[in-house]
C-alpha cells in the first residue's frame, strides 16, 4: 500500500489486531463451502487471507449464509470488511471499493416458457422469485413496475424455492442458476443477461475514513498484479471478468 506503512493500514483496517471479514455463500464465483469437510475456499477467502498476510494480522472469517446479513456485520462492527456487490440501497451504510470482478445476473425460466424477451418479465401477474437482499433483490425492487417479486431466504435457495412455489421467472448469478438448470432438467436461462453486477469490497462508513482509501489501494493492487485473475483460474471460475483499473 504505497505511502502508508503496514501498522497503520494495519490500525484503520484491524482495529482489534485481528482483520475480521464477512464470507457469504450466496454467489458462488466468490465462495463456497465444502458440504462434508466444511473447508470455506473461493475468490474472496483468499483476497481476505491475502490482505491480513499483508497487515501481517490474524484473520477471523465471519462466514454467513446472506449478503443482508453480512452487510450487517460489517455495519454493526461485528467484522471489518466484507465482499459484497456494489449498490445504491447498501451505500448508505456500506463505503465501497472500486469493484475487483465484474459478474451478470439471468433470468431462470422452465423449458416451456414464452418469455421472450427481457421486457416481458415485467408484466402483470408474474412471480419472480430472488434471493432475500442479494444484489439482484434490490436492483429488480428498483426496476420491476409490474411483476411481483417474490423472495427465497437465501440467493443459493432461489430455485429451490422457485420450483416450490410454481413461479414463472428465478433470478440470480448466471452461474448458479445454469448449474441447478443442468442438475433438475426441464429449465433453460434466458439468452440475455438482465444486469451487471460489481462485485467488491466494503468496510462501514462509521469506520475511520483511512480504512476505506487502505482497503481501495489493496484492491487496485491486487488488480493490476494479476492477482484476482489468477484466483478466478484456480477456483475454475468461468463467465466472471476482472474490472477495469479505477480512474482517478
Amino acid at each position: 500500500m504505497t505511502g502508508v506503512t503496514t501498522s497503520e493500514a494495519g490500525n484503520a483496517l484491524a482495529p482489534t489486531g485481528t482483520l475480521r471479514a464477512t464470507i457469504t455463500f450466496g454467489n458462488p464465483i466468490l465462495a463456497s463451502r465444502n458440504a462434508e469437510t466444511g473447508e470455506v475456499r473461493g475468490v474472496s477467502v483468499d483476497l481476505a487471507r491475502m490482505l491480513a498476510d499483508h497487515l501481517r494480522v490474524p484473520l477471523k472469517l465471519h462466514v454467513l449464509e446472506s449478503a443482508g446479513k453480512a452487510v450487517a456485520a460489517v455495519e454493526a462492527g461485528e467484522a471489518d470488511i466484507g465482499f459484497f456487490a456494489r449498490d445504491p440501497d447498501r451505500a448508505a451504510l456500506i463505503a465501497f471499493t472500486a469493484p475487483y470482478v465484474l459478474i451478470e445476473g439471468w433470468y431462470l425460466v422452465r423449458e416451456k416458457s414464452n418469455f421472450l424477451k427481457l421486457e416481458d418479465v415485467d408484466t402483470n401477474g408474474t412471480r419472480v422469485t430472488v434471493g432475500k437482499g442479494s444484489a439482484y433483490d434490490l436492483f429488480l425492487t428498483r426496476q420491476i413496475q409490474h411483476a411481483t417479486i417474490e423472495r427465497a431466504p437465501t440467493s443459493p435457495a432461489v430455485v429451490e424455492t422457485f420450483l416450490e412455489t410454481y413461479a414463472d421467472v428465478a433470478a440470480g448469478v448466471r452461474q448458479q442458476l445454469g448449474k441447478d438448470a443442468a442438475a433438475l432438467g426441464g429449465l433453460r436461462l434466458r439468452p440475455e443477461r438482465f444486469m451487471v453486477i460489481e462485485q467488491a469490497m466494503g468496510v462501514a462508513r462509521s469506520h475511520d475514513s483511512a480504512a476505506e482509501v487502505h482497503l481501495s489501494d489493496f484492491v487496485e493492487r491486487v488488480k493490476a498484479a494479476g492477482i484476482v485473475s489468477e484466483a478466478l483460474d484456480r477456483h475454475a471460475i468461468t463467465g466472471a471478468t476482472v474490472a477495469a483499473p479505477r480512474t482517478a
